[in-house]
C-alpha cells in the first residue's frame, strides 16, 4: 500500500500533531507500506525555519524508508491566530509544489492542520482519483469560535459548512477521541461508520525507574503547550497552599501564549516554589528533563474543546512512568480513570488540587503504581509500532 500524508507538522517540529504523523509514519513502514509526506519545512515551536531551506520552494529529504517532500512556509512565530492562519494558509498553497513529484499512491491521508489541510488534500484527490482519510486533532472550527473569533452568524454558518463538507467527502476519519467522535456525530450528522478513533501515542517509552531513593526536591511538572486550553491557575493556587512543604517544586515548561501571563502571575504571588522554563530543548534534554519529575500534571480548561481530546502529553507523561493529577471532566480524566494512571480532581478546585499532589508526595507506593499502570498501558497499546498497526487496518479499509 502507497500512502500519501500531507502534514504541516512533521519532525524535527515539535508537539502533538507532529508526534501524531511521526508515530503513524513509522507504524505503516513497519508495516510495509510505500509512504510519501508532504511537509512545510521545519518551524514550529520557535518559528525560524532552518537556513539551508531558504531561498528555496521544494527539498527533498528521507524519515526512515519514507520519503518527505518539505514545501516552503514563512519565518513566523506561532505566537498568536494571525501568525498562525498565516502558517496554515502558506503551507495549503505551497504543499502544491509537491503535486508534479507523487504519483502512484492509493490514499491521501490529510493530517494537520486540521480542516485547513483537509483542502489540500481535496484538490490531490481531485487531480489523482484518490481517496481522502481525514485526520481529527483538533475540533476546527470550534475551537474559533471559543476562542472568540469567528463572531457573526454569516462567518459562523460559512465555516461550519466547510468543516461538513471536510467530514462528508472523507472516505474515512481518524479523531484522536471518542469524544470528537461523538461530538462531530452530533454536530454535523455524520455516519458513526465513518469514524476510526485512533490514538496519538509514544514514539518511544522510557525504561521504567522504580528507583524511588529520597531526592533533595520533589519535581511537580507541567509540560506542554502554554495555551487557553489548560487551567494554570489552578496550578499555580495549588502552589501558593504547597509552599510552606518546601521539598515541593512545581516546573511549567513549554510555549505559548500564556507565557508572558504566567511570569507576571508567578511574580506577583512571589512563588518561589515555581519555575517557568519556555526556553526550547533538543528532544534529548527534554527527555532528561521529564525524567526528573516525580508527578506531572495535566489542569483542562472545563470551558475547552481540548477537554474533549487526549493531549499528546498524557501519553509521554506515561511512557516516563510518573503518576498524573489530571483535572478534567472530560476525555483527559476518563482515560487516566481507565488506565489507572493517576488521580483525577474536579476542575476549578485548588485546594482538591493541591491535596492530590500531597497525597502523592506522602504515598510514594501509591505513586508508584499509578506510574507502573500508565507505563505498562502505553506500552502494550500506544507505541508507534502499535499505532501504525491499527492506522494501517484503517487506510486498507479505505482503499476498498
Amino acid at each position: 500500500m502507497k500512502v500519501l500524508i500531507l502534514a504541516q507538522y512533521f519532525p524535527p517540529d515539535r508537539g502533538g500533531a507532529s508526534t501524531r504523523v511521526s508515530n503513524v509514519v513509522r507504524g505503516l513502514l513497519n508495516n510495509g507500506c510505500d509512504v510519501t509526506v508532504v511537509a512545510a519545512f521545519p518551524h514550529y515551536p520557535h518559528g525560524q525555519v532552518p537556513r539551508k531551506y531558504m531561498h528555496k520552494l521544494i527539498t527533498p529529504e528521507n524519515f526512515g524508508k519514507a520519503k518527505v517532500l518539505r514545501v516552503w512556509i514563512p519565518s513566523l512565530p506561532h505566537s498568536n491566530a494571525v501568525t498562525r492562519s498565516i502558517l496554515h494558509i502558506s503551507f495549503v498553497m505551497s504543499s502544491f509544489f509537491a503535486l508534479p513529484f507523487v504519483n502512484g499512491f492509493d490514499l491521501i491521508w490529510a493530517a494537520n492542520p486540521n480542516m485547513y489541510c483537509f483542502y489540500s488534500a481535496l484538490v490531490y484527490s481531485f487531480i489523482k482519483r484518490k481517496p481522502i482519510v481525514r485526520n481529527v486533532d483538533d475540533l476546527w472550527p470550534e475551537v474559533f469560535y471559543e476562542l472568540g473569533f469567528a463572531k457573526s452568524k454569516t462567518m459562523r454558518l460559512m465555516l461550519d459548512f466547510f468543516s461538513r463538507l471536510s467530514y462528508v467527502v472523507s472516505r474515512l476519519i481518524t479523531p484522536i477521541s471518542v469524544a470528537y467522535k461523538h461530538k462531530i456525530i452530533e454536530k454535523y450528522k455524520i455516519h458513526s461508520e465513518k469514524f476510526r478513533v485512533v490514538e496519538v501515542g509514544v514514539d518511544r517509552v522510557e525504561p521504567f525507574n522504580s528507583d524511588r531513593m529520597k531526592k533533595s526536591q520533589f519535581v511537580v511538572m507541567y509540560s506542554g503547550a502554554l495555551g487557553l486550553g489548560y487551567d494554570f491557575k489552578i496550578v499555580l493556587e495549588a502552589a501558593s497552599l504547597l509552599s510552606d512543604t518546601k521539598d515541593i517544586v512545581f516546573v511549567i515548561r513549554g510555549f505559548g501564549e500564556l507565557a508572558p501571563e504566567l511570569q507576571k502571575k508567578i511574580k506577583f504571588l512571589n512563588l518561589s516554589n515555581v519555575v517557568l522554563k519556555t526556553n526550547f530543548l533538543p528532544k534529548d534534554e527534554l527527555s532528561t528533563l521529564l525524567r526528573s519529575a516525580d508527578i506531572f500534571l495535566l489542569p483542562m480548561n472545563p470551558a475547552s474543546f481540548v477537554d474533549d481530546g487526549l493531549p499528546t502529553k498524557v501519553f509521554e507523561y506515561q511512557a516516563h512512568g510518573k503518576p498524573i493529577v489530571c483535572s478534567s471532566e472530560g476525555e483527559p480524566g476518563r482515560y487516566i480513570e481507565t488506565t489507572m494512571s493517576g488521580l483525577v480532581v474536579k476542575p476549578g478546585n485548588p485546594e482538591i488540587f493541591a491535596q492530590a499532589i500531597l497525597r502523592l508526595y506522602k504515598d510514594k507506593k501509591l505513586a508508584l503504581k499509578l506510574g507502573w499502570n500508565g507505563w505498562k498501558y502505553v506500552s502494550e497499546h500506544l507505541t508507534s509500532k502499535k499505532i501504525g498497526k491499527r492506522m494501517y487496518k484503517v487506510f486498507m479499509s479505505a482503499r476498498k
